[in-house]
């Protein structure tokens, strides 16, 4: 009898779910997407309505002829791809190519917001449609990305770089680069300020200590953030800014006069409410908050724990989905977890009713938020720690001990202020009491207060000043994004989706458009000089509000509110007019960003200027094109030698050139003889005696002569290495890199079979390419 067709995208989902379904279903995989915008051409038809040219992707081939085998002898089809756009987008176009096989049977999509044997079964039993809506919405995100990408990203790798496809533009990632490189500008054009704070300890009859700090001057405010950090407390008149310790030492003299008494004691009961369940951005930050993670190793981790991990004798998802925006929970699961806090901590962490959260307005509310699917004691992150690796049991203790105190009571402190007086002069001290634990038992929240525990005291009590210190203190620049704060930052400015942080943030490091240093993001060179071309040349679209104005229309069209063409019509028009002027904007661009230096060009004279090549910096004569001069920004230091110029006499000395170092002469301009740095290796030929020294071919190749050329021809394309043959005793080994083997250093001499591996010192860089008509050396025409 003819069995139905499961498919989902991944492997190890679909172990579980046929776990979970009996004998009449078979279970597949589509290993993700099986169709795609073809890789060397846009793929799509601008004036036929943006149509898209969709083919099978080369690595997908094998794949759909297993499922058209499977379709032909099936009763019928179920596609249950993930519950979100690009889930729908595949279901789709795993339909579009199955029809031709099915020959008229039935086709269903099943979703399900967690991989359990109830929810699979019921989604079974429930099947729906291809929601369109959904498919169209995920068709306009890929054609608007293929468009920009398309459009600008070869431009850049003209531009920039020779390499074909290096550099790479996007609607969204191009954003996140604008904001990492804007924060890095914010963090330059900081102006550190200095001020001061002034600490008392006092002491009452009982002999009972507390700890203030200034807080007003005869009814002035004490400052924190110095003269001119803001414009408002600049002109504020009821301000003061203790802004030198001369300034705090005078203070100190005067508060050292005055009685002291407490001139007031306010208690206040404060209630922290529990934190609402994690969506995909508050996990992530939360998990590179407490772990280091960066986005993608969440995503992964959580992956694996959504699609199912074995236990014992059962395959489960321990998890809800893991990309969402929602924090909605299900009523059922709601109850579950009710019911799990009352019999593990009592009834005074219940709340009376259920804790509601309110997601915001652009969530997409079909998904719940991220929560454990089994809140039981066998499936508590203690029970099956021994069955998940270290980042899956991170992430899974999160989930569970955030879903248990969204759902507990808040946790209540006393809060206490305590004022002193004296002669106009005010000391504030405030503390802060834990009363009752209450979610905080389970979940301990990253905001905590850690103010002290002040003593019991009575106003109009008498107290004395027994110490009293200043402390410096500087304003500090804005903080260089992490993780957690650039996912955070994008969701706040709406862009991107729960599905793309991780791959956004993933994408511009990758380009090494940005770097991550101790766990901060730090722009680069080459990003800083891509910002600057796309903002400059694009302003419109690679500018926040644009980019979350088409994530909100993107929704639209999921609502089944706006028509997908039509978005891509009124992007579009703009984007080509931008597109058109790009190039000749792209020159002006990189020509401003050529900066003055105070160096002189050793050629004619002339100063050197700081421009962008076609990878990094580097100098060159202002003279130019009457001046070719061009050096690497390291050209800082010249080292003096005891080789002689042979046509002046002059000491030779090393200089740093673009292409590595070379020997010139001392006397240059004057005399201007230069030649190859030596290995420090005498030529191997008989009766030469030359050094051998690094050449380059006319195609900028690096190869190994005779300083004697053209008298001696010897040559090596492989570097040498200053160490005799242990076996054969040939003065000098060289090294090469096998596909194979690896980095390996072994002898020149074809008698002799002597090799080993090469140690990391002794793996050469990889030289600098010339640039493009440049004049180099002969090139060697033998070896």
């Amino acid at each position: 009898m003819p069995k139905s067709l499961v498919i989902v995208e991944s492997p190890a989902k679909a172990k579980t779910i046929n776990k979970f379904l009996g004998s009449d279903f078979e279970v597949t995989a589509s290993m993700g997407h099986v169709r795609d915008l073809p890789d060397r051409e846009l793929g799509v038809d601008i004036e036929n309505n943006f149509a898209p040219t969709y083919v099978v992707s080369p690595d997908k081939k094998k794949t759909i002829k297993q499922l058209e085998k499977l379709a032909e002898k099936c009763k019928d089809v179920y596609l249950a791809p993930d519950p979100d756009r690009e889930g729908e987008a595949i279901s789709w176009h795993l339909a579009e190519l199955l029809k031709p096989v099915l020959n008229g049977k039935e086709i269903h999509r099943v979703t399900f917001n967690e991989i359990t044997k109830s929810a699979v079964r019921h989604a079974i039993q429930h099947p729906s449609q291809i929601n369109m809506d959904l498919v169209n919405a995920q068709q306009a995100r890929r054609i608007l990305d293929r468009l920009v990408g398309y459009k600008i990203s070869p431009m850049l790798t003209r531009m920039l770089t020779r390499h074909r496809s290096a550099l790479s533009a996007g609607r969204v990632q191009s954003v996140t680069l604008r904001l990492v490189c804007e924060r890095e500008e914010a963090i330059r054009a900081f102006v550190t300020v200095e001020y001061w704070t002034i600490n008392g300890v006092f002491k009452n009859g009982g002999g009972q200590e507390l700890q203030a700090e200034l807080f007003s001057v005869e009814g002035k405010k004490i400052s924190h953030k110095g003269e001119g950090k803001d414009e408002e407390e600049k002109d504020d008149a009821n301000l003061l800014h203790i802004q030198s310790q001369e300034q705090a030492n005078e203070l100190i003299a005067r508060l050292q006069e005055p009685n002291y008494s407490i001139q007031s004691v306010e208690s206040r009961k404060r209630t922290r409410r529990p934190p609402a369940p994690y969506i995909t951005s508050t996990l992530q930050q939360d998990a590179s908050r407490l772990f280091g993670f960066t986005g993608d190793k969440t995503m992964r981790a959580a992956q694996s724990l959504y699609e199912g991990i074995d236990i014992g004798d059962e395959t489960v998802g321990l998890i809800t989905y893991m990309r969402t925006d929602s924090v909605r929970i299900a009523n059922e699961a709601i109850e579950k977890g009710r019911e799990y806090i009352f019999s593990k901590f009592g009834e005074r962490y219940l709340p009376a009713t259920p804790n509601v959260y309110k997601s915001k307005k652009s969530a997409q509310d079909a998904h719940e938020a991220i929560r454990p699917t089994h809140l039981d004691e066998s499936h508590s992150p203690e029970k099956v720690k021994k069955y998940l690796n270290a980042d899956q049991a991170k992430i899974y203790d999160m989930i569970w001990k955030r879903f248990l105190a969204c759902q507990m009571t808040p946790a209540e402190y006393l809060s206490t202020k305590i004022d002193i007086a004296g002669n106009g002069y005010l000391f504030r001290a405030t503390g802060s009491v834990l009363t009752f634990d209450g979610y905080t038992v389970v979940y301990r929240d990253p905001e905590n207060e850690k103010d002290q525990q002040l003593p019991q005291m009575k106003e109009g009590e008498s107290l004395d000043l027994k110490q009293i210190d200043s402390e410096q203190h500087f304003t500090r620049p804005p903080a260089r994004y992490n993780d957690a704060s650039l996912i955070k930052e994008l969701e706040s400015e709406g862009i991107g989706r729960p599905s793309t942080y991780s791959s956004i943030i993933k994408t511009i490091v990758d380009r090494k458009y940005i770097e991550r240093k101790e766990k901060r993001f730090y722009t680069t060179d080459l990003g800083e000089v891509v910002n600057k071309l796309l903002v400059t040349n694009f302003p419109d679209i690679i500018e926040v509000g644009f980019t979350a104005g088409v994530e909100n229309k993107l929704d639209e069209v999921e609502d089944g509110k706006a028509n997908w063409v039509e978005i891509l019509r009124n992007f579009y028009e703009p984007f080509a007019a931008d597109l058109s002027k790009a190039p000749k904007g792209f020159g002006e661009v990189l020509r401003s960003l050529q900066q003055p230096t105070d160096q002189i060009c050793e050629k004619c004279g002339k100063p050197l200027v700081k421009k962008w090549g076609r990878t990094s910096w580097f100098l060159a004569c202002s003279g130019y094109p009457d001046c070719d001069f061009s050096a690497s920004l390291n050209e800082v230091e010249i080292v003096e030698t005891e080789e002689v110029c042979d046509k002046c006499g002059a000491k030779m000395v090393i200089r740093p050139g673009r292409f590595g170092n070379f020997l010139a002469c001392s006397a240059y301009p004057k005399c201007k003889n230069a030649r190859p740095l030596p290995t420090g290796i005498i030529c191997p030929l008989p009766n030469c005696g030359g050094d051998i020294v690094q050449r380059r071919s006319r195609r900028g190749t690096v190869f190994y002569g005779c300083s004697h050329y053209p008298n001696c021809e010897f040559v090596s394309w492989d570097p040498p290495i200053t160490e005799s043959c242990p076996e054969c005793k040939n003065p000098f080994l060289v090294f090469k890199d096998y596909k194979r083997k690896g980095p390996t250093v072994k002898c020149p001499n074809k008698e002799c079979k002597y090799s080993r591996p090469a140690r990391p010192e002794e793996c050469p860089s990889k030289p600098e390419e010339a640039p493009a008509g440049e004049v180099k050396e002969k090139q060697a025409t033998n070896g």
